[in-house]
């Protein structure tokens, strides 16, 4: 493998390789639970499962698609709630916003499909956690022949 001069440095520095997840690497059945879960604007399509492996995310595992133990305890919490950790599998294409959108988008849509998986011992309980409802809060939009964001005004002269 050819080594790659960095602009600045003009050192050589070895690639790193990444192994990506293939497209068959996570067995589907046929048969699976969808919903969409939404906040701001990003948009979680989540398709689950009865299995033990790790839920894929745009094509990761999720553990390294949401890093760090503040975004694992949001995207468990459904699975917690419920108490069916490491029971489900599944797969998500998640799309807009930041990361903790998406996390909360991913939640969201967890939450809907649990309820559509068994709706009379999980309703109740994702609804006490208000893990069912959409947060509808999102970013202002910006107004026409005004200072450039939302709500500024332009300056007037001073003379």
């Amino acid at each position: 493998m050819a080594q790659k001069l960095t602009k600045k440095s003009k050192v050589a520095v070895k690639p790193v390789k990444t192994v990506p997840v293939k497209k068959g690497a996570l067995s589907m059945p046929a048969d699976y639970t969808s919903a969409v879960g939404r906040r701001k604007t990003a948009v979680a399509r989540v398709r689950l499962w009865p299995g033990k492996q790790e839920i894929v995310v745009n094509g990761k595992p999720i553990s390294s698609y949401f890093k760090g133990e503040t975004q694992k305890k949001i995207y468990q919490l459904p699975f917690l709630v419920t108490g069916t950790l490491n029971q489900y599998s599944g797969s998500v294409k998640v799309e807009g916003s930041g990361l903790m959108s998406q996390a909360d988008a991913l939640v969201h849509g967890i939450a809907r499909a649990l309820i559509k998986i068994d709706s009379d011992k999980f309703k109740h309980l994702l609804r006490e956690k208000g893990l069912l409802t959409r947060d509808p809060r999102m970013k202002e939009t910006r107004k026409a022949g005004q200072g450039g964001r939302a709500r500024a005004k332009k300056q007037s002269p001073k003379r």
